[in-house]
């Protein structure tokens, strides 16, 4: 798994708190890995 900071997490329009719906399905490994 690559490495991935909070900074580029919300850089990419994760914010979270909010429901599951919301977050970029492309960075579910990221979110759930």
């Amino acid at each position: 798994m690559a490495q991935v900071s909070m900074r580029d997490l919300l850089k990419a329009g994760v914010h979270f708190g909010h429901q599951t719906r919301y977050w970029n399905p492309k960075m579910g490994k990221y979110i759930f890995g």
